[in-house]
């Protein structure tokens, strides 16, 4: 039994450490809609609206009056039949119950008022959320290329590490001016300042992903990002125009804002007609008869306010949404013109550094390398050489970054994924 706890124990310790797991880009989403608190506060405000819509359904309640009621008689009183017992000879009272009737269908049109109100309510949701999304992706890719950058940086640190220590000895030994050994220390304090900065640039981007996630436990490490050369591929969709009128948020509000103010005069011209109040009463005792029951109705008389200055107004209303409905959707257009100008030229950019040889560049630095411990060429020229390496990995990464975000930001002015 002890041979056999011995083995286990040694196979364990030869076992693969457990990897964490690794987010993709749809992972991230996924998280992002399910544990949001934004999110799950906005749809709150599409409840609250289906509520309004529920309470305009409902009828205004009757009332009921009890009036007209003697606490005491005199010897004046007249003799009733008994109302319980023998109480109630010269009891009065009079009971009326009150109905309200709305004409011209004013409560079907405050409805449809609340319906587009909660419209209104699912396009705010829709807007933050594709707003947040973007900035979701944006971290992503923030994270991607600064990943690569710091990558990409780690073999300058390694190899003016190197050269720090190398130079230090030669100029102890003053085989070399203590001016090249300090110009490497000097170019070896400019990269881990370079460092600091995207290390701390990093942790920013990965703070955004760790609240709009909820997850405050994702780490650089924990991303996969294989599927960023894919979204780099991407093209856009000839119909994109078109996609646009039907899905831009800013269009879809606007025209919802145009049907709530025709919905708006439409209720402003019902309430110019008048309302009905039906009535029905019973008296005891307070009339010729002694139970007396009746029957009325009351309105009022539309001669002094028909209601013509809310109609001007609701009529001006849609004149102004539209006016900002033609104005968003010139804006619009304008917008995706040079969005799509932009992806177009980080596209020709991206296209001409697609056949960029990064293990040939590599090869290159070494013997750049070697070439300086040879005093073949200059102390200057290989630091030169290694800022020039850096300058043109630097460039396509943020052409890379420019392209992505440039594209998520059409996908949101768009309205749609691509």
């Amino acid at each position: 039994m002890k041979l056999f706890y011995v083995f286990l124990c040694s196979a364990l310790l030869f076992l693969p450490p457990a990897r964490a797991q690794e987010f993709s880009l749809q992972q991230l989403e996924a998280a992002f809609l399910e544990n949001n608190y934004l999110l799950i506060a906005s749809r709150f405000q599409i409840d609250q609206a289906d509520a309004e819509i529920i309470q305009e359904k409902l009828w205004d309640n009757p009332n009921l009056s009890i009036s007209e009621v003697n606490l005491w008689s005199n010897r004046t009183s007249e003799q009733f039949a008994r109302l319980l017992g023998n109480y109630g000879r010269t009891q009065q009272f009079a009971i009326e119950l009150e109905q309200l009737i709305e004409t011209a269908g004013k409560r079907k049109k405050r409805v449809a008022i609340r319906t587009l109100e909660k419209q209104s309510a699912a396009l705010d949701y829709e807007e933050l959320m594709r707003e947040l999304r973007k900035d979701l992706r944006d971290a992503y890719f923030e994270v991607y290329v600064l990943n690569q950058e710091l990558t990409h940086l780690q073999q300058s640190l390694s190899m003016f590490g190197t050269l720090k220590s190398t130079y230090r000895k030669q100029a102890e030994a003053q085989n070399i001016s203590r001016a090249d050994w300090l110009r490497v220390q000097a170019e070896l304090v400019t990269l881990e300042k370079e460092q600091l900065d995207l290390e701390t640039e990093l942790l920013e981007a990965l703070q955004v992903l760790r609240t709009l996630t909820n997850n405050s436990s994702l780490q650089a490490t924990d991303f996969t990002f294989q599927d960023v050369p894919n979204h780099l591929q991407k093209n856009l969709p000839a119909t994109m125009r078109a996609l646009a009128m039907e899905n831009n948020i800013s269009i879809k509000r606007q025209e919802n804002d145009v049907m709530m103010a025709d919905k708006s005069l439409e209720l402003e011209l019902a309430n110019s007609k008048p309302d009905l109040t039906f009535q029905v009463n019973y008296d005891r005792g307070g009339n010729i008869m002694q139970d007396f029951f009746g029957l009325g109705v009351s309105m009022d008389l539309p001669i002094l306010n028909r209601n013509k200055g809310n109609i001007k107004v609701a009529q001006f209303q849609i004149k102004e949404e539209q006016a900002k409905r033609s104005a968003v959707q010139s804006s619009l257009e304008n917008k995706i013109s040079s969005l799509a100008g932009q992806i177009g030229k980080y596209r020709q950019t991206l296209q001409q550094w697609s056949d960029h040889d990064s293990e040939g560049e590599r090869q290159m630095l070494e013997n750049y390398q070697k070439n300086m411990l040879n005093r073949q060429i200059t102390l200057l020229e290989f630091i030169d050489f290694t800022q020039a390496w850096r300058a043109s990995y630097q460039a396509m990464l943020a052409t890379q970054k420019n392209f992505l975000n440039t594209y998520e930001e059409l996908q949101l002015l768009v309205g749609n994924d691509f």
